[in-house]
């Protein structure tokens, strides 16, 4: 037995002494994965937006809707392709649906508007977002225009005294002479009239007095012009105090013969032309200066202005004043804003923001906001 036990201990000793004298074992390699290095990240291409004027950013040209819309879009194209012809810059003609809204779209848009609004209007809008006038409108020689007071040529009413709690009808509240001035001079008159008549433009305030519809209306105002085409006063005679009530119409003896020329281009009384509102309906109201007729005009106002969007960029506004007052001395500006039908700017001139500061005096005493 103890033979055996020292055998079995001894073949034991002898397998760890070759065990410990073999080669090591080589250990199964653990598999690392490289080390992950993100790409370097490589920003896209920036693409610049479209340049103003482009194609694909065109100019917006905005026209208050004081006027038959169809005409002014039509009118306002022949404008936007000349102006297109003579700089290359693409124009977008535009008709918003009320004074307001133009407004509103030209502080919207402050880099790539421009828009003919009146003094109110523009008044409003310098304060609110710094819109910048560059040209005044120029009619028949006059700087300024006024607010006319119609009523039916059969009615009583002779002075702004008869017009207490008497219907109204104007165009639209962002007017300067359908709205503003007619209603500041009424309160300083002391006349507080009835029901008041929203209608939508001076046409349309024109025949809701043809038709009776108000007892009187608010439009603009310009001079007759004589037989000859002179104007039938001045503004000299204007500011020298001799313009008395019986000129603002064309003589009485005329009114029984005023109706359209051949054409219906012009409203004529024995040659005498009207250029006030009622002309614009001379067409579906041939007899309208027989129906209606102007009770009195307000204070004079600073011509509507063509004005542009608070941020504009200068050397564009310079290319577009530079062709405007080219085309305004063309024919092709009869037929878009110096057409009767139009606007009947039978020019322009430049223009200070100082000019409508009477406007702004306006605003701020009747504390006067603009609906929208």
């Amino acid at each position: 037995m103890k033979k055996v036990f020292a055998f079995v201990s001894l073949l034991v000793a002898a397998v760890m002494l070759l065990t410990a004298c073999g080669p090591a074992a080589t250990p199964t390699p653990i598999a690392v994965p490289p080390t992950a290095v993100p790409p370097t990240a490589v920003p896209p291409t920036a693409v610049p937006p479209p340049t103003i004027g482009s194609p694909e950013h065109p100019i917006k040209v905005l026209f208050v809707p004081s006027v038959d819309a169809n005409l002014i879009i039509t009118g306002g194209q022949v404008m936007a392709d000349a102006l297109n012809a003579a700089t290359g810059l693409t124009f977008e003609v535009t008709v918003p649906t009320s004074y307001a809204a133009t407004i509103e779209e030209m502080c919207a848009s402050p880099t790539d508007t421009m828009a003919f609004i009146p003094g109110l209007g523009y008044a409003l809008a310098s304060q609110q977002c710094g819109v910048d006038v560059a040209f005044k409108a120029i009619r028949y020689g006059f700087p300024v225009y006024w607010a006319a007071y119609i009523v039916g040529r059969d009615s009583t009413y002779q002075t702004l005294a008869d017009l207490k709690d008497k219907t109204w009808g104007y165009g639209d509240q962002g007017s300067t002479s359908g709205y503003m001035v007619p209603t500041v001079e009424l309160a300083a008159a002391g006349v507080t009239p009835g029901a008041q008549v929203q209608t939508g433009g001076h046409n349309q305030t024109v025949t809701a007095v043809y038709n009776g519809e108000v007892d009187f209306g608010t439009v603009f105002y310009s001079v007759p012009l004589k037989p000859d085409g002179s104007n039938a006063w001045s503004y000299a005679d204007y500011l020298a105090g001799t313009v008395t009530p019986e000129m603002y119409e064309v003589p009485a003896e005329t009114i029984p013969n005023c109706a359209p020329n051949e054409d219906s281009k012009k409203l004529l009384c024995d040659g005498w032309r009207i250029l006030d509102a009622r002309a614009n309906i001379r067409t579906e109201a041939p007899d309208v200066v027989q129906k209606v007729r102007i009770l009195t005009i307000s204070q004079a106002v600073p011509n509507d202005t063509m004005s542009f969007s608070p941020d504009f960029p200068a050397d564009v506004r310079a290319q577009i004043e530079t062709a405007l007052v080219a085309f305004s001395q063309t024919e092709g500006w009869n037929s878009s804003i110096g057409s009767s039908d139009f606007y009947g700017w039978t020019g322009i001139e430049p223009a200070t923001d100082a000019e409508y500061d009477m406007v702004r005096a306006m605003v701020t005493a009747t504390g006067y906001k603009i609906e929208p």
